[in-house]
Order: structure tokens, then sequence, then C-alpha cells
């Protein structure tokens, strides 16, 4: 199994740290108005006004929307990927149910809370409805590279398919939790904890 490398959407990255704040303003508005008007109303214009920026602002760094819902998406991975090395952090090493609590906890603190991630988490629902396998693949990857030396295994094929089948699990049953209750259906999310460490303790005990 082959890591999935993944390609910025950003024409051109930010060098200056006055571009880097104009595109942290852009993308914040992105997220705040995907919440608000979803993602076919979203436009490079209107997020062009939210985030008090020209619109050759936002060009200079996306030709479209779709590819602003990407790079949100990949801050989205950054930001839970630091949440969950902090925790980590705090967690005795090789700890593997510490690991598994800190990745499904910091996803489903951010499900609640970050503006937009409810429609483009990590890049799997855009346009809403479809589901794509290469941000799920993604996710497995980040997470191999992050628990591996946590962990004290090798990062192997068998690692990668553990973590990918633990994703795609976690990601169908946290969709269904949330479709039925906006915050998370307990139950179902103690169902999904469950179930995740059962298959994981098969691998990693």
């Amino acid at each position: 199994m082959k890591p999935v490398p993944h390609a910025t959407s950003l024409r051109r990255a930010p060098v200056q740290r006055r571009s880097a704040e104009r595109l942290t303003r852009i993308l914040d508005a992105c997220a705040d108005l995907l919440d608000e008007v979803g993602y076919d109303a979203l436009s490079t214009r209107a997020v062009a006004l939210r985030a008090e920026v020209p619109i050759g602002s936002v060009y200079r760094f996306f030709g479209n929307k779709r590819q602003m819902a990407d790079a949100l998406a990949q801050r989205n991975l950054e930001r839970w990927s630091e949440r969950v090395r902090e925790r980590l952090g705090e967690a005795e090493r090789g700890d593997w149910r510490a690991a598994m609590d800190a990745v499904l906890d910091e996803y489903l603190a951010m499900k609640r809370t970050a503006p937009g991630f409810s429609l483009v988490d990590f890049g799997n629902q855009i346009p809403v409805g479809t589901r794509q396998s290469e941000p799920n693949h993604r996710v497995a990857e980040r997470l191999t590279a992050m628990l591996s030396g946590y962990l004290g295994r090798e990062s192997d094929d068998r690692l990668r398919r553990t973590f990918l089948v633990a994703v795609e699990t976690a990601d169908t049953l946290v969709q269904l939790a949330f479709r039925i209750d906006p915050e998370g259906n307990p139950e179902i999310i103690t169902e999904t904890r469950e179930l995740l460490r059962a298959y994981l303790g098969r691998v990693l005990d």
C-alpha cells in the first residue's frame, strides 16, 4: 500500500507574514460561509467580501471555490494532527488506546466546533454527498506517520492497512452519529469506540 500524496490547492504559497495573514482570513471566511450558505451558494466574491480583501487576493491563492474548500480541508487536517500530537504528548508512550481516544475525541471536537468542518472535514464531502477514497487514505497515512513511533511499531503495509480500515469505519459511523443528532449521537459514538478497540486490539495488542 503506497502513501497517498496531497497536492496543495494553493496557486501561490504566502511568503510574507502579511500575505499569510490574508490567506488565513480568506480560509476563515470560507469556513464561516460554508456553515451559513452551503457549498453551492459559496462564491469567491462572497469570501472576499467577508474576509475584507480584494477579489484579486482570493484569485492570487485560488482559481475557484473548490480549491478554497480543498485548502480548508488540508488546514483542518493539519490542525487536527497538531491537536492529536498534543494529546499524545500527555499520554503514556505505547498506549494505543489513549492514542485512539485522542484521534477520535479531537475529530469529534472539531466536528462540533470548527467552522465549515461539517461540509469539508478533511476533504471527502465536496461536492456534498460524495464519498471519495483519497482523503481517508491521506488520514490513514497521517496516522501511520504520527503513531508508528509512538506505538513502537514499524510503519509498514500492515499498519497502514489497519489504520485505513479503522479510519473508514470510524468515518462512516461518525457520519451516522451526526445525521441522527447534530451533536453526535452518544450511543453510536460509544459503539464506534468499542468497535475500534476490538478491531485495533487484534493488531496492536
